[in-house]
């Protein structure tokens, strides 16, 4: 199921929606990091050239994934 979720970029509020599973695997993706999940997510923003940011998320997710898997 997708859900909705908000977070601030840039001093703005924004929204987002994405499947439990990705949202978890975002969660664990900054944890690994040692960020936080809203630094993690701008990252991700600033780095988008297209689309929305829904979909750069679940892009990082699976590119990151792909990238530990070898």
């Amino acid at each position: 199921m997708i859900r909705k979720y908000s977070t601030t970029l840039h001093g703005h509020r924004t929204s987002f929606s994405l499947e439990e599973a990705f949202f978890e695997e975002l969660k664990a993706l900054a944890a690994r990091r040692g960020i936080a999940l809203a630094a993690l997510i701008a990252e991700i923003d600033d780095g988008r050239t297209g689309g929305n940011l829904s979909s750069a998320l679940r892009l990082h997710v699976l590119e990151t994934l792909k990238a530990e898997r070898g």
